[in-house]
């Protein structure tokens, strides 16, 4: 009898595993959709390999430090994760990324998108 159940068990769990392989196409968007950042991802280390990754730009450029063959270990970690984090999440490209990553760690210490501080006791000189 306890062979029967266990015999059972395996058959339904075999049948959902099937069924749900081939119907992956179906759920495998939305489950993409719910959980699109992986939990780990490898960050790059150098200059060449931010290039690679799509942190550069016009007005960011990092061929000049790969041309001189700089030997820093690329930008900045914390930032990099933010940044990369916004341009997938919100399909931006590398300059907005970047723009809203500043304009929300401005925030962060209470200064405004101007520049200047949103304490209220702050006094401005001109």
């Amino acid at each position: 009898m306890e062979n029967y159940i266990l015999f059972s068990w395996l058959i339904l769990f075999f049948a959902t595993f099937v069924g749900l392989y081939y119907s992956r196409h179906t759920w495998a968007p939305t489950m993409v959709r719910l959980f699109p950042l992986r939990i780990y991802n490898r960050l790059p280390s150098s200059f060449t390999e931010d290039m690679e990754a799509g942190l550069t730009s016009d007005t960011f450029d990092l061929s000049q430090n790969i041309s001189d063959n700089d030997t820093r270990g690329g930008l900045d970690a914390a930032s990099k994760r933010e940044i990369i984090k916004l341009m997938k999440t919100k399909k931006m490209n590398f300059d907005e990324a970047r723009t809203q990553y500043l304009t929300n760690k401005m925030a962060k210490n209470g200064i405004g998108p101007d520049g200047r501080p949103l304490d209220p006791r702050a006094v401005f000189f001109s």
